[in-house]
């Protein structure tokens, strides 16, 4: 099958004449995109843009979107990096042909799709989508994973569901940073808020790229299928204004998910979504409705008592069972007692 993954890249030392092309057509692309359909661009960028915009509908006004290019990545034995981009410029033949540093390598069996260059500042970075062919992979195993607000992620294995819980430092770090964006708002220091939330995102990013590496490398390991709960809808059952703060404003499942499911989907490992609908209030023992106090899941019915993210992460790998037989094989049945 194939699969796709986005590999970042920092543009490297451009000559004056160069950073001038580029600039221009970068800017004539955030000026055809907000209207300006007079403004010179290279056609096949043209058209790119007109994707985009069919996309998007109507850009919002005052933000750059990312300059779309074609497949233009090549090697280039130098001194300064192995990797070049070739960036067409309206009105100059060939375009201009500009070093960029990766943040892994760009290996043999890839092939570039697109690339897609971003200003911050005074700085040029290129994201390239590679995509590659792997041989999928034949499950031993079930690894649910429930996603959560006390803990964004928590695992069980067929193989063994003593669970794994995720999200600690995440937790610690949006606490932080709501209660500093709250005491800056009474000081009506916008600018600073703004600035804190960029750095809050660079390390949320950095925290969910760990854990979803984490939970691939566990599903690796013990040849699993990576099964994630699908909170669509959540977000319309908040119990109160501050689950529904942590709810909408704290919490990147999505983000996490796609996390996953991309890492997972380089290595061969298949990813499936099913409902999370009553898993974190049904018992995963005896299937009664049961009562959450905290991080704490209690059953009326039978007295058992647990983490309440292992019950739902439980009840997960329960409905994940439906899907064996997988690869000719039964899965292993989980130990529940």
């Amino acid at each position: 099958m194939k699969v796709r993954k986005t590999i970042k890249g920092k543009i490297l030392e451009l000559r004056r004449g160069k950073e001038e092309l580029l600039r221009g057509e970068y800017e004539n692309f955030q000026r055809y995109l907000h209207g300006g359909k007079s403004a010179p661009l290279y056609s096949a960028t043209k058209q790119q843009a007109d994707r985009l915009l069919k996309r998007i509908g109507k850009p919002k006004e005052g933000r750059e979107y990312p300059l779309i290019l074609r497949r233009d990545v090549y090697r280039a034995t130098t001194k300064l990096t192995p990797y070049w981009l070739k960036i067409p410029i309206c009105g100059v033949r060939g375009g201009i042909n500009v070093p960029i540093k990766t943040h892994e390598p760009i290996t043999e069996g890839m092939v570039c799709r697109e690339a897609k260059i971003i200003r911050k500042g005074d700085e040029w970075f290129v994201y390239i989508t590679v995509e590659k062919e792997v041989e999928g992979r034949n499950p031993k195993s079930v690894l649910a994973v429930d996603l959560g607000i006390r803990w964004i992620a928590t695992t069980v294995n067929s193989n063994n569901p003593r669970p794994k819980l995720y999200g600690k430092t995440l937790r610690q770090v949006k606490g932080h940073y709501f209660h500093l964006r709250r005491s800056l708002a009474l000081k009506k220091a916008y600018k600073t808020i703004k600035k804190i939330g960029n750095k809050e995102r660079r390390v949320t990013n950095d925290i969910l790229h760990k854990i979803s590496r984490a939970i691939v490398r566990e599903a690796l390991e013990n040849d699993s299928i990576i099964v994630l709960g699908n909170l669509n809808g959540i977000r319309k059952n908040g119990k109160g204004r501050r689950f529904n703060r942590k709810l909408n404003n704290g919490f990147p499942y999505y983000k996490l998910s796609q996390f996953v499911e991309y890492k997972a989907g380089w290595l061969g490992i298949k990813v499936i979504k099913i409902s999370e609908r009553n898993t974190s209030k049904t018992c995963y023992r005896c299937g009664s409705i049961g009562l959450r106090v905290g991080s704490l899941f209690k059953c009326p019915n039978c007295s058992y008592q647990c983490n309440a993210d292992f019950n739902g992460a439980m009840n997960i790998l329960k409905r994940a069972m439906d899907y064996t037989p997988m690869a000719g094989a039964p899965l292993t049945v989980p130990r529940t007692r």
